[in-house]
């Protein structure tokens, strides 16, 4: 009788896994590892980055603390190539969150990635700088010189609107495709004559290196504007890890947002990435730390991403449109800020006009 009872049991066993009706094992409810592709790298090509609300998460360690006690393994990738680079391993199903630019994003979207948009990223300045001796004094100079832009990354978009702003179009700039560090390192060497980046381009500056001839400060319509980002894989089988990774971002927000009064925790914390302290003073002075680290999915990330997807439906870097809204997922958001009652923390800023 044991025998037949236990010759049934397996015939029951077998059955349920050629028909898929076993229920799943206990380590399936449950990731691993959670896989974070971050674009781009410090100083010195360091694992680390600064100057975000994501950077924290990764500096004060949170997504490792938020997971320990479940055993799960946070692994950070820190990606020389930048966004390109981040799609790419979305591709291969070899991430599962990352905070990126607007047009790495767009193109993999508009490329078939399964992607969703889970909170907003805040935005970064941008700074042209040529060097120190060019006779070059503004943007409309920059005709015809050779101008170096990391392409694929939100710095390329910025870039052409920038030029198109004061007359120019991307075709009148003889346009190089070089990383941030390779950049700066021509522009020093004067095998470029005008670089695009970020608040790195100070210290070049300073070192008498290069002279800055635009910065984007105090014009929200000219930045590289970001996402948190996830897989909808990852998504769809673990929503409840998923709300925990925006449960710890929607927390490093406000960690920043509070240290607008004495931001030197903050600013300090981010030199690990090689970028001087006085670099991002310099970058957020002035700034409103609630407004350009908001993790809120408002009207002026709609209208950013909106004019995005068509700016670079117009400049030829993807061949269909899309609309934002069935992009995102917010509804872990949603919930956290529910649930910490932060509804009213951070202001809901307006559109910006096309």
């Amino acid at each position: 009788m044991i025998k037949r009872w236990a010759l049934v049991g397996w015939l029951v066993v077998l059955l349920g896994v050629a028909t898929g009706v076993v229920a799943p094992a206990h380590a399936q409810d449950s990731p691993t590892v959670i896989r974070v592709a971050t674009p781009g790298v410090g100083i010195g090509n360091r694992p680390v980055v600064g100057g975000s609300a994501w950077a924290v998460v990764h500096l004060k360690g949170l997504l490792e603390e938020e997971f320990k006690a479940d055993g799960i393994r946070v692994e950070w990738n820190f990606l020389r190539g930048a966004g390109p680079a981040v799609n790419e391993l979305y591709a291969n199903g070899l991430a599962d969150f990352a905070s990126y630019g607007d047009l790495p994003s767009i193109v993999g979207r508009a490329s078939g990635l399964e992607t969703r948009i889970l909170a907003g990223g805040g935005r970064s300045n941008l700074v042209i700088a040529v060097p120190a001796d060019s006779a070059i004094q503004k943007v409309e100079d920059l005709k015809g010189k050779k101008f170096a832009v990391f392409k694929g990354t939100c710095l390329q978009l910025a870039a052409a609107r920038i030029f198109e702003k004061y007359g120019l179009s991307e075709r009148e700039v003889r346009a190089i495709n070089m990383d941030q560090a390779t950049s700066r390192a021509a522009l020093a060497t004067h095998d470029v004559d005008a670089v695009i980046g970020m608040s790195d381009l100070f210290s070049l500056r300073d070192q008498g290196l290069a002279r800055v001839i635009y910065l984007s400060k105090g014009d929200a319509s000219v930045t590289c504007n970001g996402t948190l980002t996830g897989s909808a894989s990852f998504i769809q089988k673990y929503p409840a890890h998923t709300k925990r990774v925006v449960k710890v971002y929607v927390a490093a927000s406000k960690w920043l947002a509070d240290r607008q009064a004495d931001s030197a925790e903050a600013f300090q914390l981010w030199t690990r990435s090689g970028v001087r302290f006085s670099d991002f003073k310099e970058d957020w002075q002035g700034d409103a730390f609630k407004e350009r680290a908001s993790p809120l999915l408002d009207a002026y990330v709609i209208s950013r991403y909106g004019r995005a997807i068509a700016d670079a439906k117009r400049y030829g870097l993807i061949r269909n449109t899309f609309a934002f809204d069935p992009w995102t997922d917010r509804r872990f958001l949603d919930e956290v800020l529910k649930e910490q009652g932060l509804q009213n923390f951070w202001p809901s800023q307006p559109a910006i006009a096309p």
